[in-house]
Parts: C-alpha cells; structure tokens; sequence
C-alpha cells in the first residue's frame, strides 16, 4: 500500500513559480512510476506530468513542456513539480498519482491506483 501527501500549493501571479512536493509512504516507491495530474473547476482530470521509478525517463502534456519540471528523490521517498512561468489556465488542485511496483510511466489517471488529496495551486492574472 503506498499513501501520497501532497504539498506546496499555493497563489502565485501571472509568470511566477511554484514547487509541489509529494511525499510517499509504503515500501514500493522507489520501483514505481510517479506522476501529477490537475483538475480545474467543472473539467476532467488531466495529466500533467510523469517519471519513472528511476527518473530516467518523463513525459510531459504538451501545454507544460518546457514550463514544468518533474523529478523525484528515492532516498526521500518524495517526487517534485517544479513550475516555472505560470499562466491562469494553470491554476487547478493538482494530484500526485503512483503506479504500482514495476510499471512503466503513464499519462492515464485510470492507471494510477495510488491518489493523494490534491493541493490547490491558483495563478492570479
């Protein structure tokens, strides 16, 4: 069993950065794909982000490439969004998602057993 915390929502304005965090419990974390995910008011889920267990490889939806920053600490059983040049269609709760053991990365909510309770990150313009 694994059990996501997210952090570091927040109000940023127009263009700045935010850094959420994702803390896992559960001794699988360090073999399992990771990813983030964001919901905003009346719209599906959607993904954002994902890495794979060991960080070598990530995926990106193509309205944060080259914006956000997905990565991840094993020692720390943590995984991080960096987000850098924010807009308003950005602001949402953002989930942190965990594949079981040994899949491979995902940009597909159902494929995520693992939840945790979101963060709401709200860009102002």
């Amino acid at each position: 069993q694994v059990q996501l915390v997210e952090s570091g929502g927040g109000l940023v304005q127009a263009g700045g950065s935010l850094r959420l965090s994702c803390a896992a419990s559960g001794r699988t974390f360090s073999s399992s794909a990771m990813g983030w995910f964001r919901q905003a008011p009346g719209k599906e889920r959607e993904f954002v982000a994902t890495i794979s267990w060991n960080g070598g490889t990530t995926y990106y939806a193509d309205s944060v490439k080259g914006r956000f920053t997905i990565s991840r600490d094993n020692a720390k059983n943590t995984v991080y969004l960096e987000m850098n040049r924010m807009n308003p269609e950005d602001t949402a709760v953002y989930y942190c998602g965990g594949r079981s053991a040994g899949w491979r990365t995902s940009s597909r909510a159902d494929e995520y057993p693992y939840w945790g309770q979101g963060t709401q990150v709200t860009v102002s313009s």
